[in-house]
């Protein structure tokens, strides 16, 4: 009997063995996870982003989904970001819609899993880190490109997006520091304009008419800037326009010589920071809580080496 129940014992501890073997095998084997919500996904600022995730999943060996709102209201990725919240990935991150009180409370009450804004920052508490743009540097350099354009004295125009959002703000605060230590005026401010090319262009046809002395425009992106130009180039005149993006077509005007240049963001660079940045949370390891993903000076001289870039990446 004894020498049984020293076979049973010796049997149960081999059991034991392989079973906890199999279960710190399986835990091994388990990738982390992170589920990324953007703004949207149509467009190329956004497709280019979701390939710096993508590349982001695939080099640090992660579990991860990008999710894309259908109609881009605040409303809809905050729900989206509820559900996701709900499978409880090892990490969250996000490009905020808006500041607006649903996606802002939403991401609140994610006490338990840490949360990353990319592109865009909230004022939350419990955010883990905002890997991005320095906007308020951006402006800056903006105004001061848009400066080295003109005399002193020379009167200049802003049009912008949503000022409540800090990204659009901050630009506009960093162009208007930089344009008036350079002695230029700004002569003409109008804010929360939306992304609608034939409302922008009536407005730079209003501008123009009213004060034909304009030497330049300041934008805050891209989608506000391109319908500038276009309505400028229309009526045939040539003033500087400066909207802080560098997306393709952008990219082709200055090739073209059509735009002097241009401040680019990195949407490329953010995305997959921001995959970098989740990986270290993950392992336990401390991060900024700002993650610089930097601003580029495009040109003439480099403006094509960037859209062989994007021409990879975005079909």
């Amino acid at each position: 009997m004894l020498k049984k129940g020293k076979i049973y014992l010796v049997i149960g501890a081999v059991i034991s063995v392989l079973v906890l073997g199999f279960i710190s095998v399986t835990l091994a084997d388990k990738k982390p996870t992170v589920v990324v919500v953007l703004k949207e996904g149509n467009s190329e600022y956004w497709k280019i982003m979701k390939a710096g995730v993508e590349k982001g999943f695939k080099d640090f060996d992660i579990d991860g989904k990008v999710i894309v709102p259908i109609k881009s209201t605040a409303e809809e990725q905050a729900d989206i970001l509820m559900k996701a919240y709900k499978e409880k990935p090892d990490v969250i991150i996000t490009a905020p819609i808006s500041a607006s009180a649903p996606v802002s409370h939403a991401l609140e009450t994610f006490t338990d899993v840490p949360i990353l804004l990319v592109d865009s920052d909230l004022p939350l508490i419990n955010k883990t880190a905002y890997i991005g743009t320095d906007n308020l540097d951006l402006g800056k350099k903006a105004g001061a490109f848009l400066a080295s354009q003109m005399q002193p004295g020379n009167k200049i125009a802003i049009i912008a997006g949503d000022l409540s959002f800090s990204v659009f703000k901050e630009r506009i605060e960093g162009a208007t520091i930089a344009l008036q230590n350079a002695g230029i005026k700004i002569a003409f401010v109008k804010s929360g304009i939306p992304d609608d090319p034939k409302r922008i262009q009536s407005l730079v046809t209003e501008l123009l008419r009213d004060q034909p002395d304009i030497k330049g425009v300041v934008t805050t992106h891209d989608t506000i800037a391109l319908p500038v130009i276009k309505e400028i180039k229309k009526q045939g005149l040539s003033i500087p326009v400066i909207g802080p993006d560098g997306l393709t077509e952008m990219l082709e005007l200055i090739s073209d010589d059509t735009v002097p240049g241009t401040m680019a963001q990195n949407p490329y660079d953010m995305g997959y920071l921001s995959v970098e940045t989740a990986m270290k949370v993950i392992q336990g390891k401390n991060v900024e809580p700002f993650v610089d993903s930097g601003v580029d000076i495009i040109i003439k001289e480099n403006a094509q080496q960037r859209l062989k870039f994007y021409e990879k990446i975005v079909k």
